[in-house]
């Protein structure tokens, strides 16, 4: 059955719209996908189809909201860039300033820019604690400040699957006053009418798409103390047992909801030097500071070679975000992704609910994106 596929699509962008429509045959087919991409800032493709729910009775359409996970925290990183901007936060300073209690443990030398970029040694918890607490946030960031890091901080980049989150939206709090996620939504969203929330209200419950699991565990090769702290240890991440709870809790490391083109309207502000709809949001060259590769090299919890920005993930050596070695993004559990490309002004995004086991570069994502690049 050739699925319905609704939206946007010029006709140069039709290898794009086939594309999207492939992806829902196959041997892993979508339940329900959106992808959006934007040129200076303005929508010129967006695509949706399928279904919302695993019933089949609701449509996958332009109101739907869909579980982002860690591509969630491609807007944290923003939100800490405009905070750059603001003059309250600067990547180069240690942490401590700003959060006193962070020193100790060794963490004293740890600068904001080695935090966002995964160098804490935090990636994990080592003591064992009520999963509940992930919703108490002075306590976790309490748990982080006692912590003795995994490895010595600074030295290498080990990914921080949910304790990023309030690693980076505590040092936004101190600096700004307000949590991220209220921030984000009176900075950035509202102002430019972005479907995006980190902390979803009870009323946008029902457009939430629901979510099938990966058929599989991720595969991260040989199992350390570090990747299993990060990832499989029943402390490892707040529960979603109880969604509404869930949903409505602020970890900007991971419970972002939003639409497609909430995120690529959101990633044109990197991708157009800070600039959206003739509004500035970073100051000119904040943005390329911001995805400035801080450290290179394997990855000490994904089983990569990365290049970590202040909080995004570059392109180069990867090629999950096309072509350019020069975009830079990030991506979620499940294959959600959302990137900017400065050099052709371009940003895009994809969402979808049926999630696959591949920790970034989803076949289906890439599939996408290399085909927007062929037509550009």
């Amino acid at each position: 059955m050739t699925i319905a596929v609704a939206g946007l699509c010029p006709a140069r962008l039709e290898p794009v719209r086939r594309a999207f429509a492939a992806n829902f045959e196959g041997d892993f087919p979508e339940l329900g996908a959106r992808f959006c991409a934007a040129i200076e800032g303005e929508i010129v493709l967006d695509l949706w189809a399928g279904h919302a729910d695993r019933s089949c009775t609701q449509p996958f359409d332009q109101t739907t909201l869909t579980p982002i996970f860690s591509s969630s925290k491609a807007a944290a990183a923003l939100m800490c860039a405009w905070r750059v901007g603001q003059g309250d936060l600067d990547y180069g300073q240690p942490a401590a300033q700003l959060w006193p209690d962070f020193a100790q443990k060794g963490k004293s030398g740890l600068t904001v820019e080695q935090v966002l970029s995964h160098q804490a040694g935090l990636c994990g918890l080592r003591e064992a604690f009520d999963p509940q607490d992930w919703f108490d946030w002075d306590a976790m960031c309490a748990r982080l400040t006692a912590a003795e890091p995994l490895w010595p901080p600074g030295t290498a980049s080990g990914y921080h699957p949910s304790t990023f989150g309030h690693l980076a939206g505590e040092l936004f709090r101190r600096a700004d006053g307000r949590p991220l996620g209220q921030a984000l939504r009176e900075e950035l969203c509202e102002p430019f009418g972005l479907e995006l929330w980190i902390g979803l209200p009870q009323s946008e419950d029902h457009r939430v798409a629901e979510t099938v699991r990966p058929p599989a565990l991720p595969d991260l090769g040989k199992l350390t103390e570090a990747k299993t702290l990060a990832f499989f240890k029943p402390w490892s991440a707040a529960p979603a047992k109880d969604l509404r709870r869930w949903r409505g809790a602020e970890l900007p490391a991971s419970n972002g909801h939003a639409t497609a083109a909430a995120l690529a309207r959101m990633a044109a502000i990197l991708a157009c030097d800070g600039q959206l709809d003739g509004r500035e949001v970073l100051a000119p060259g904040l943005a390329q500071e911001a995805a400035r590769g801080r450290i290179t090299g394997q990855d000490l919890v994904l089983p990569f070679d990365l290049t970590w920005g202040a909080g995004f993930l570059r392109n180069q050596g990867l090629g999950i975000y096309g072509p350019s070695q020069h975009a830079f993004g990030h991506s979620g559990w499940g294959g959600s992704c959302v990137a900017a490309d400065p050099e052709r002004r371009l940003s895009f995004a994809y969402v979808m609910n049926r999630q696959s086991a591949h920790l970034i570069g989803d076949p289906r994502a890439r599939r996408l994106i290399d085909s927007l690049y062929g037509c550009l």
